[in-house]
């Protein structure tokens, strides 16, 4: 269990400077108000994420290290937003498509309420 933690705690260390690296080189010249760095971070983290998982599958590789170490740890520390998307096209690949569907639309939702909510509590 403390060498699971240790894995995950790395790659999440490692994923969280790369997302500040990612926001800081990308602040350096602000297009516009769009927030390019969270969009660039989340898109890269899904595609990161996808291509792990499908690494792993394709090579039938079970490796719990890598799996702590790289998706858990370091698109955990990344974005969560990867997860997201993981966790969505898995529905959908197992055809869960309203369930897929319901988990986008309540966490698109609730996740804006509740950042709304969490400022209003906090004024």
């Amino acid at each position: 269990m403390l060498k699971n933690l240790f894995l995950v705690a790395i790659g999440g260390a490692s994923g969280s400077v790369l997302r500040y690296l990612v926001h800081w080189l990308v602040a350096k010249k602000p297009i516009s108000s769009f927030p390019y760095q969270t969009f660039i971070v989340n898109i890269f983290g899904c595609l990161l994420i996808g291509i792990l998982v499908g690494y792993l599958a394709k090579n039938q590789t079970q490796n719990e290290t890598l799996k702590l170490l790289l998706i858990t740890g370091f698109c955990g520390g990344f974005t969560t937003f990867s997860a997201f998307g993981l966790e969505n096209i898995t529905m959908i690949q197992n055809q869960h498509y309203q369930q897929a569907f319901i988990y986008t639309s309540l966490s698109l939702i609730f996740g804006i309420l509740a950042v709304g909510l969490g400022i209003f509590i906090s004024k």
